[in-house]
């Protein structure tokens, strides 16, 4: 365990890890730590349920190409806690978030923070005390109640696509998650709505006229779409011919060009080779990665002889799915393989939901657990994915999986896909590296 890894844990066993959406608590804390939420750089928020870490990916990386320093604040990490707080780009040393922790956590006493919230103050603590640009603050969750929720006008509130997830905590339609998302919005500010479905765009809407921010919804204020392998973006102020995004799907075109609608209803004005050298420079690790060395593509070469093809992805929810699946549609289409999953999920979950957007496009999967807290056992994401359409297998780890994907010597060798969950694709990226 590092030396970060022992502070987190040790304020984990004094501080509540459950969910417990609240501004009260964190509003208090922040005060009583000189409220440095207060002394961030122009800042853009990002909420919504898929989408927003590559769409936080473009924004910090269009930032950085026209030569702005910018923090950034995402979570979950997949490998280390670090990589949740990038302080002036650079992601926070060892030394300063433990500086950060421990002065939070002293701050505090016995106030019942929980542990989102004491992480937040840290990150914003080591964003006030160091002079940047920008900043780019991604929810944790919801949006209206989340501990990011405390700082007065952003450049521009984003919202990317919302569907179902954490209903437990912010309710069972996509206009009650939708209105919590909305939460974020604020008067006079942009509110830029990514591309949804009618029954969320027509609740956001509403919030953001209610709250008396200005409009910027996709279709409607703006438009994104890729034209001859160019991303087209087009607003009110007019058209931008833009080098493609570097991450792969057609996902990502809606996810750059909710970016490029931030920057531009933000009142920034950048060039279209700024932008396009952004975009083409955004990187998000887990969000179709093609891996190409580690283990897990050694034991894939031994066992089929060649170079795999092998791709890892964290999205865990049935709008992750169906994005997921129509990039393997188009690489299938591009070059056929039989594709083989191997996938883990969390037990809150839509698991039979993520699966299905696959059905008769994968050959089987080999189910896993992640080394989470959470998760579904490998038997019981083999009924899931068999309820979404898919032949299973449960396996012990993720190295027997690998070793039964590629096992199948009568058929040509598979296109490997790694997901269902962003703690596995950490897992992955870990013991691959």
């Amino acid at each position: 365990m590092s030396d970060v890894e022992a502070v987190l844990a040790e304020i984990a066993n004094r501080r509540p890890v459950i969910i417990d959406l609240s501004l009260d608590r964190i509003t208090a804390a922040l005060a009583r730590l000189g409220d440095p939420q207060k002394s961030l750089p122009p800042f853009f928020h990002v909420a919504g349920t898929n989408g927003k870490g590559s769409t936080v990916a473009f924004l910090r990386a269009i930032l950085q190409a026209a030569g702005h320093s910018v923090h950034v604040y995402t979570s979950p990490h997949l490998v280390k806690f670090n990589e949740r707080i990038v302080v002036a780009g650079e992601e926070i040393s060892d030394a300063a978030l433990i500086d950060a922790l421990r002065r939070v956590d002293r701050a505090m006493g016995d106030d019942m923070l929980t542990y989102f919230e004491t992480t937040t103050c840290a990150a914003y603590l080591a964003f006030a005390e160091t002079q940047a640009d920008f900043a780019v603050i991604e929810v944790g969750l919801g949006g209206r109640l989340d501990a990011t929720n405390v700082m007065e006008t952003p450049l521009a509130a984003v919202v990317t696509p919302v569907d179902l997830d954490h209903e437990a905590f912010l309710g069972n339609t996509l206009g009650e998650v939708a209105g919590e998302k909305a939460g974020i919005f604020r008067r006079g500010a942009p509110a830029v709505i990514s591309r949804q479905t009618s029954e969320a765009m027509a609740v956001l809407q509403r919030h953001a006229q209610k709250t008396g921010a200005r409009i910027h919804a996709f279709g409607e204020q703006w438009n994104a779409h890729s034209e001859h392998g160019r991303l087209i973006f087009q607003d009110d102020d007019g058209l931008c011919d833009l080098d493609p995004p570097r991450l792969p799907g057609v996902h990502q075109i809606d996810n750059a060009g909710t970016a490029v609608a931030a920057i531009r209803a933000s009142g920034l004005r950048l060039d279209d080779a700024v932008i396009s050298k952004g975009l083409a420079a955004a990187h998000w690790p887990a969000r179709m990665q093609r891996l190409t060395k580690g283990p897990l593509i050694d034991i894939a070469r031994a066992a089929l002889g060649e170079e795999p093809e092998l791709w890892l992805d964290g999205g865990h929810n049935p709008h992750a799915g169906r994005a997921i699946a129509r990039v393997m549609a188009d690489l299938e289409a591009k070059s056929a393989k039989p594709l083989t999953m191997i996938s883990g999920m969390q037990a809150n979950k839509d698991a039979a939901g993520y699966f299905a957007p696959f059905a008769g496009l994968a050959r089987e999967v080999f189910c896993v657990a992640a080394d989470h807290e959470g998760v579904l056992a490998p038997a019981d994401v083999a009924a899931a994915a068999r309820a979404g359409g898919l032949k299973a297998e449960p396996c012990a780890s993720i190295k027997e999986a690998m070793e039964k994907a590629c096992a199948d010597k009568s058929n040509e060798p598979p296109r490997l896909l790694i997901g269902g969950s962003l703690y596995l694709a950490g897992e992955v990226l870990r013991e691959n590296s």
